[in-house]
């Protein structure tokens, strides 16, 4: 099997088990524990804690760790919203945010809170001057994601955060397939908070984090919390941490080195579609706007469930969206948020490159699926 799904999931990288298995036999002591096994889980923590935030470009007093960028996603929230920077309770969000953003937001709306979702254009963009003319006066928050998950847009989060400053707002992002892939010092100045996890750049799976604007007071969201100056409770998981820190390290070094070659595999991908491209629609921004590595597609006239079904028979593992969706019985949500009608959404598959694609495997992707539509024994989506 090739896998087409690193979007979703990455494999744990070698060097990062082995730093996960020293520390969790070697260094097992409670970063809490006063005795000297405690001490030294506590150095490895904070010294993790310190190189992240060298790459990031961040204070390390403003990182805290979290179980994932899903739980990272819901305390930031949280937390910008304990502050009362203002008063009011009108929270402007992209319409294709992550699913934790959504559970996260539904729970406010209960609570009181009104909520405003954006649209995106045809080129899976936040309009900036849309965003603007959304703001109420009892507007307290903005959530808009770094990059999307399924089509792997990149938003113009340096606009939108210059306009939330002008308006007293927070902004968080989340940068969960950001992270590691682009420069995300560059965003620093104009959020308020972003999440990031571990198990998207070849680290472990439940471990990320969050960054919060260190000059913002927040307020714990369980109470009496000792871990992570109060952020979350439960013992910290180091072994997680030190092997994410070095997945961050590895991923980091490579940046520009694979975002070159994606943009490679990308352009092979699509040429190789070309007997079939006037049924194929690439939902996708202009080069500075779009993560190479994930490609959203739909070929009309046949589901995109089929295409995958009959790729893993292949031999090829693909999606149709985000992982944290499957078994939802409802479209993807970048699929709404592009304003795609039923049929136009359930065509919809995303491809995903990883550090093991080649260009080979691209070539026999594409090649298959263009296989895959010349033998499809039906032209109408049911």
């Amino acid at each position: 099997m090739v896998y087409f799904d690193y979007a979703a999931t990455t494999p744990l990288d070698k060097d990062c088990a082995e730093v996960y298995v020293k520390v969790s036999t070697e260094f097992f002591g409670n970063s809490n524990s006063l005795h000297d096994r405690g001490g030294q889980a506590a150095d490895i923590l904070e010294n993790c804690r310190a190189e992240l935030a060298r790459l990031l470009g961040v204070r390390k007093q403003s990182l805290y760790f979290t179980s994932g960028g899903s739980e990272g996603n819901f305390l930031a929230i949280e937390a910008l919203l304990s502050s009362e920077k203002k008063k009011g309770k009108h929270i402007i969000a992209g319409m294709a945010e992550h699913y934790s953003i959504h559970g996260t937001l539904r729970r406010l709306k209960e609570l009181g809170y009104e909520i405003t979702y954006l649209p995106y254009t045809s080129s899976g963009l936040i309009d900036p001057e849309v965003f603007q003319k959304s703001i109420q006066p009892e507007t307290v928050l903005a959530i808009v994601q770094h990059v999307n998950s399924e089509i792997g847009t990149i938003q113009p989060i340096q606009e939108i955060g210059e306009i939330c400053r002008n308006h007293n707002i927070f902004l968080h992002c989340d940068a969960v397939q950001s992270f590691g892939k682009i420069n995300l010092s560059s965003i620093v100045p104009y959020v308020s908070s972003f999440s990031f996890s571990g198990h998207k750049i070849y680290g472990p799976k439940g471990i990320g984090g969050v960054y919060i604007d260190p000059f913002i007071d927040w307020k714990p969201f369980f109470p009496g919390t000792s871990h992570e100056k109060g952020f979350r409770p439960g013992t910290v998981n180091v072994p997680g941490i030190a092997a994410m820190t070095v997945a961050a390290q590895k991923i980091f070094e490579r940046a520009q080195s694979d975002y070159d070659r994606f943009i490679q595999l990308r352009n092979s991908f699509i040429t190789a579609l070309e007997p079939i491209i006037d049924r194929v629609k690439i939902y996708q921004a202009p080069i500075n706007h779009q993560l190479p590595s994930i490609l959203g597609m739909s070929v009309t006239g046949i589901e995109g469930q089929w295409i995958m079904l009959v790729c893993n028979r292949l031999g090829f593992e693909i999606s149709t969206g985000s992982a944290c969706h499957v078994g939802m019985q409802s479209p993807a949500m970048i699929t709404k948020a592009l304003g795609l009608d039923r049929n136009e959404a359930k065509e919809f598959i995303r491809i995903s490159f990883g550090q093991m694609t080649t260009e080979e495997d691209v070539k026999k992707l594409a090649n298959g699926i263009v296989r895959i539509v010349e033998n499809y024994p039906g032209s109408v989506v049911i």
